[in-house]
């Protein structure tokens, strides 16, 4: 695993469910060293030195270092011959995302991206409606994704908030709504956008609120509404569908409850509790649903067959959110 920050413990619980952890690396020394410590591995502080030392170990590497890292530690990884899970977001480019694509196809080895939302309850139904058809047409959407990020947040980590380091909010913070956007309904083919920074101009280099108004390869229109200003707490992330046959909105902060349903010919649904949010202290982020995607992970390794998200899948992802910053730049 390379990256011993917020998420990596949550990683190296996995692997060590499943397996063995060959080595972790971060340029912390100490934070490298606690994690090995916790699991009796390996600690290195370079990618570098990890792949010279332990490369024949390795079945599958986890990139878990800051945003603008994934690309060229994915691709270093990929020529070293080894399977990679890469956090999201994929990359901050779709330029960088391709690059990844192609060595990964040169390599013959699996590139995953971590897409953990998608396993959420309420998420998979919603899925699964569309699948089937049960809401016919869908026409129309919103998705609102209004939470906190202070001040502190960014002080703390130097790269985020940093244009070519971070990427922006859509990003970090909103990926996960802008994938299954893409999942349920289609690619963008026309888009509008504004950003402003309203409370955050003198911290980060990007916007901390924007808007969107897209249409989707399916045909439906709706709104994309972000920020990360809603004060003092996250309140929101939901996605509401409008369909020819029923309406459904899921939401919560992350996208853990449904929250309306109303559906021809279909009872309101009991599903299985959603899994708690990954806690980072002063704020929360996305379900933490990393168990099923390592299931997942070891099921692909072992089954070419088995569904899971990887390269090309979630670009889409990154070509979307480029689509949406550069209509907001015009």
């Amino acid at each position: 695993m390379v990256g011993c920050g917020k998420i990596g413990p949550r990683h190296a619980e996995q692997m060590a469910r499943l397996g063995s952890i060959t080595a972790v690396c971060d340029t912390d020394r100490k934070k490298a060293r606690a994690l090995a410590g916790q699991y009796n591995t390996l600690a290195y502080n370079s990618l570098d030195e990890l792949l010279l030392r332990e490369n024949n170990n390795i079945d599958v590497i986890s990139i878990c270092t800051p945003n603008y890292l994934h690309a060229p530690h994915t691709i270093q990884s990929l020529r070293n011959g080894l399977n990679v899970l890469c956090e999201k977001p994929m990359s901050i480019t779709v330029e960088e995302g391709n690059n990844m694509l192609a060595v990964a196809e040169a390599s013959n080895r699996r590139l995953f991206i971590v897409k953990q939302n998608r396993l959420n309850p309420p998420v998979k139904l919603v899925k699964k409606l569309l699948d089937e058809g049960k809401l016919g047409k869908v026409h129309a959407f919103q998705v609102n994704c209004f939470w906190n990020r202070s001040r502190s947040y960014y002080i703390d980590s130097p790269w985020k908030g940093r244009k070519a380091m971070d990427g922006g909010i859509l990003l970090t913070q909103f990926s996960h709504f802008v994938d299954l956007l893409v999942w349920f309904l289609g690619e963008a083919t026309c888009v509008r956008a504004m950003q402003s920074n309203f409370l955050l101009g003198d911290t980060i280099e990007m916007e901390d609120t924007g808007f969107a108004v897209l249409r989707l390869k399916s045909g439906a229109t709706g709104t994309f509404n972000y920020t990360v200003t809603s004060f003092g707490k996250n309140m929101e992330g939901s996605i509401t569908l409008f369909g020819e046959k029923g309406t459904v909105k899921i939401g919560g902060q992350y996208l853990n409850t449904l929250e309306y349903f109303n559906v021809e010919g279909e009872s309101i649904p009991v599903l299985e509790n959603s899994k708690i949010a990954n806690d980072y202290g002063f704020y929360q982020g996305s379900m933490s649903n990393h168990d099923i995607m390592y299931d997942n992970v070891a099921k692909a390794l072992n089954n070419t067959s088995h569904s899971i998200v990887e390269g090309m899948e979630a670009l889409k992802c990154i070509r979307m959110i480029e689509q949406i910053n550069l209509a907001a730049e015009q």
